[in-house]
């Protein structure tokens, strides 16, 4: 079976049909194993019958005692060595069938590591999870054809061979057997994969939904969308509970000639052999070996059935992941150096410009717009930003994201160890582990673990507070010490007094380094040096925070919570009864 570290190889990604025979042709030794245990393990299956026969016709019928004994010893040991076959048939295909899965999720895997932050703009949440869900099982379960399904095909030579020493027009019932079945099966199989692959895309569109649900839920509820996103998920699980009825419709149908056409099979070719049996042209120890031979077809026939219900559905999960290993990464263009000394960044569409070694806030009335921002000078949408005077975009990726870190408050946490979770994948000192704890204010979720940073976390930091998550984020991009932090939202699920712990200590630890903030909180705009008021995506403004206050009616209502009206009382009013000014104004 694969190794955990192994490379998983290279996929074959022109097609599912393709897919499905590179991960056999991964294991070149187990396949063949497993199909010829299949075989041997199936004919011996079919030499019962005959043993069965000459027991029969050697020692019953002709009162042989000694050619009875015999024969029934040899058909014991034919059926104990079968049993072990069968156990070791078995366990051939388990490691065949965890191969196929265990590699094909490292290729799935890879894939997304390498696709990174292009990942959720060109693929879906929902598919992603409907393959890891799925799609990964779906394909694994339909390499059986590599051990019982080779087998049936060999069993299935063998006894028409067997049947047409003992009669050939019982020979020719049987070949014809299995193009039967293929013509009533066939429309089935591909009515089936058309169904299959329709459900499969609304399932991942469900995903995302379930997705987007539970990570907006309590958003949804303030703004008292629920209900309407409750509507839309409602409309979508009954289109997909009708797609699932329809996909069972046809596999309720397989699966009953899985079932019936054997059965059927065997009436037809007992009865030609009762009629031969009658008239003599076959001795009764012959007519019992046929008896045996066809109720061993039964095997191999629903096993036909089986293994194209089940290439069926292998094929379109199979189309599912090769449409996810054809994404490719964004490509990297960049051929110059980036600058060799901490540089200015610079956005040309909106204005913002962010000296080096200063901190510096983007304050914006949509969020949105500050975050594109952050977007366009990490380098993760086509811009015209520049670093130093070179344009970011033909600088090397590799060199931007190890000097230029965006830190988003979305930012995902992958569930282990707290340590781990801050500490990625490097070593950290205790020391500075410690110093970058204190900077983000998050003693306190140290202590309140059980083990501390040994403490596990579960995915998407679940376990914590809305706060704690927060700050562990923002502990994890102070570990990194990027030498151009981008920080969005570092304090927005903060209260008041920590939030101003934060900022303070921020500053200090960055010192001398390049820090950019998307916030309109006063108490981290008042530790900026620089600050950029920003209308409709551009720069309205640029100056201290106490300087934008004073000149910028639209900044102080925005950062102050307040209006102007506020701000100032009406002339029938006397001083100090004007109404309150909201919590967080600044001092």
């Amino acid at each position: 079976m694969i190794d955990a570290y192994e490379d998983p190889g290279t996929p074959d990604r022109r097609g599912g049909w393709r897919y499905l025979w590179w991960l056999v042709r991964c294991q070149p030794g187990r396949s063949a194993a497993g199909a010829l245990l299949a075989s041997v393990w199936m004919v011996l299956l079919a030499a019962t019958p005959y043993l069965m026969s000459r027991a029969i016709d050697d020692g019953l019928a002709p009162g042989n005692t000694a050619a009875l004994a015999g024969w029934t010893g040899a058909l014991f040991a034919v059926g104990a060595f079968n049993a072990w076959l069968s156990i070791m048939r078995h366990r051939t295909m388990t490691r065949v069938r965890m191969d196929a899965n265990f590699r094909t999720v490292k290729v799935v895997v890879g894939h997304v590591v390498r696709l990174g932050a292009a990942l959720p703009r060109r693929v879906g949440a929902g598919e992603v999870v409907t393959i890891g869900v799925g799609d990964v099982q779906t394909i694994s379960q339909c390499l059986t054809v590599v051990g019982p399904g080779v087998g049936a095909v060999v069993v299935y030579a063998v006894v028409a061979g067997l049947l047409l020493s003992i009669s050939g027009p019982l020979a020719a019932v049987v070949l014809l057997g299995a193009p039967l079945t293929a013509v009533l099966v066939g429309p089935l199989m591909r009515r089936l994969q058309g169904a299959e692959g329709e459900y499969r895309e609304r399932q991942g569109v469900l995903t995302a939904r379930i997705g987007d649900l539970a990570g907006g839920l309590r958003v949804l509820n303030g703004l008292g969308g629920k209900g309407l996103f409750a509507e839309a998920f409602r409309r979508d699980s009954q289109r997909l509970r009708a797609q699932g009825y329809r996909v069972g419709a046809v596999a309720s149908w397989l699966q009953a000639l899985g079932a019936g056409l054997p059965t059927l099979f065997l009436a037809v070719v007992t009865w030609l052999a009762a009629r031969l049996a009658a008239e003599g042209r076959i001795t009764i120890g012959e007519l019992v070996s046929v008896y045996g031979y066809v109720a061993v077809l039964v095997t191999p026939v629903a096993f036909f059935v089986e293994t194209g219900y089940q290439l069926s559905r292998g094929v379109v999960a199979a189309r599912r992941v090769v449409r996810l290993l054809r994404v490719e990464p964004e490509e990297d263009t960049g051929t110059r150096e980036a600058p060799a000394e901490p540089s200015v960044l610079h956005d040309p569409e909106s204005g913002v410009r962010v000296p080096p070694g200063r901190l510096t806030a983007l304050v914006c009335a949509r969020p949105a717009d500050a975050a594109a921002v952050v977007d366009r000078l990490g380098r993760y949408e086509p811009s015209e930003a520049t670093w130093g005077g070179v344009p970011l975009d033909e600088i090397g990726l590799s060199a931007v994201r190890e000097r230029i870190l965006v830190g988003d408050n979305e930012a995902d946490l992958f569930a282990g160890l707290l340590r781990d979770l801050v500490s990625g994948h490097r070593e950290r000192d205790p020391a500075e582990v410690a110093r970058a704890f204190r900077t983000a204010v998050a003693e306190d979720i140290v202590r309140g673990l059980p083990d501390g940073l040994d403490s596990p976390v579960t995915a998407q930091g679940r376990s914590l507070s809305g706060g704690q998550r927060q700050r562990v984020r923002l502990v994890r991009a102070l570990l990194a010490d990027p030498e151009v932090l981008l920080a969005v939202e570092p304090t927005s699920a903060l209260d008041a007094h920590t939030e101003a712990a934060v900022a303070e200590r921020l500053r200090r630890a960055r010192a001398g380094r390049t820090t950019l903030v998307t916030t309109t909180s006063p108490l981290v705009l008042d530790h900026a040096d620089t600050v950029h008021y920003l209308v409709d995506g551009k720069v309205a403004a640029t100056g201290g925070h106490r300087e934008l206050l004073d000149a910028e009616p639209g900044y102080r209502a925005l950062v102050a919570r307040d209006t102007e009206e506020a701000m100032a009382p009406d002339a029938d009013e006397a001083p100090g009864t004007g109404p309150l000014t909201a919590k967080g104004a600044v001092r």
